[in-house]
């Protein structure tokens, strides 16, 4: 018989450690980059650009739509890798914790 108490607290508890690994995720950062390394983004677990590196050879008002478009691209990137090892943590904080629900994530409810 399903013993509905028993999931409820489980689930209570798989929330509890998200939201622990939730505020752990500020120290988790990620790079982008784009232009072959000439521009780089990091940015951070809570979705927050922290810093950007631009070669000093694009620096040139006629590179401007270039190094704009560069810029986008890296971000872009490192925001990407970022989800990538989001994903990663929230599935580890929630794993063993949930049922096994044929084509249900239910890990993903939490990220």
């Amino acid at each position: 018989m399903f013993d509905f108490m028993n999931m409820m607290n489980k689930v209570k508890e798989a929330q509890a450690k998200v939201k622990e690994k939730q505020a752990e995720l500020v120290h988790l950062t990620a790079e982008g980059e784009s232009g072959a390394g000439m521009v780089k983004v990091i940015v951070n677990g809570h979705r927050k650009m922290l810093d950007i590196q631009i070669d000093e050879s694009l620096l040139k008002p006629e590179d401007r739509d270039m190094v704009k478009d560069l810029i986008v691209a890296a971000a872009n990137k490192a925001y990407e890798n970022v989800e990538q090892q989001i994903q990663e943590e929230m599935k580890k904080a929630t794993e063993g914790m949930m049922p096994n629900i044929p084509g249900m994530d239910l890990g993903k409810m939490f990220g």
